[in-house]
């Protein structure tokens, strides 16, 4: 039979393991807690990810936007100062032939094959 010291260091090894386990669950649920904002919590990391891809897509957006505008303005001011980009247009666009000009149209053979094909 045991003895009550040997009975009492028995419960004494059980108590301070029991101690010793409950400190690094303890520690473990902090460490969880403390990790959940960063990853998961409103400014964090997934979010700023997804944000940062939001911003980069806009960004090249505003890029084209600009680069088009840009052209849109130096057409606008090509307009506003010549006759020459209005004529331009007018014959691009419209067919315009100016009263002194010849019309001359260029037609290729594969044009040709084509419109006789569909006939």
């Amino acid at each position: 039979m045991r003895s009550a010291s040997a009975a009492n260091t028995g419960w004494a090894r059980l108590g301070a393991r029991l101690r010793a386990q409950g400190l690094a669950w303890t520690l473990a649920a902090a460490i969880v807690l403390l990790q959940y904002p960063l990853w998961l919590g409103e400014g964090g990391w997934l979010k700023v990810r997804e944000n940062a891809r939001k911003i980069e897509t806009q960004q090249a957006l505003n890029d084209r936007l600009q680069t088009r505008n840009a052209g849109l303005l130096a057409e606008l001011g090509d307009l506003k100062q010549g006759r020459d980009a209005i004529e331009e247009r007018a014959r691009n666009e419209l067919g315009m032939i100016a009263p002194d000009e010849w019309f001359v149209r260029v037609v290729t053979a594969h044009s040709v094959q084509t419109r006789k094909a569909n006939e």
